[in-house]
């Protein structure tokens, strides 16, 4: 199961866009929202989340989604984001975050030594890592990528390390990414 975590605020690409390429490669995505069910991103477009944050059965987690936008900063001010971020870590799941949202890694010391790439002036959160120029960075278990450029190569990825290459290929040729 990925859980895509949402605050008002997240950019719309970002969490959208890869949510589509999963779940057209048959993977479980379910959104949790951190504070109310409807969430509205960065360009007013209004989300409905599958469920709320405190239902998130960490069990059943694969890796973990993080959007940027403006809302990753009420992701990071969040302590059930930071526990489940801790959970992930402590329990080997993979952890994606795009745009600013790889900052809230930065920040808990989850990069270092890690190479890894985030949205242009958050290099600075990106605490004893590698930073990387590259749209997107998949450095062990940790997966970042730029920004809304880097969405569908970010689903594309997802959907390689949880199912296969062949699977993200199919889909890159059939939504003519090639």
């Amino acid at each position: 199961m990925v859980y895509v975590l949402l605050a008002d605020g997240f950019e719309e690409v970002e969490a959208i866009t890869p949510i589509d390429i999963m779940r057209r490669a048959g993977i479980d995505v379910t959104t949790a929202a951190i504070k109310n069910r409807v969430v509205t991103g960065a360009h007013g477009i209004p989300v409905t989340a599958d469920i709320m944050i405190h239902e998130i059965d960490p069990e059943k987690a694969e890796l973990i989604m993080l959007p940027g936008g403006v809302g990753h900063e009420l992701l990071d001010a969040s302590n059930d984001v930071h526990a489940l971020l801790n959970y992930a870590l402590v329990n080997g799941l993979y952890i994606a975050a795009i745009c600013a949202a790889p900052s809230i890694l930065g920040k808990k010391m989850m990069l270092e030594g890690k190479k890894a790439t985030c949205f242009p002036g958050y290099e600075k959160y990106l605490y004893r890592a590698e930073v990387s120029a590259e749209k997107l960075v998949v450095h062990g278990k940790i997966i970042t990528a730029m920004g809304a450029g880097a969405a569908s190569e970010f689903g594309f990825s997802i959907t390689e390390i949880l199912k296969d290459k062949e699977t993200a290929d199919a889909l890159r040729k059939t939504m003519q990414y090639e």
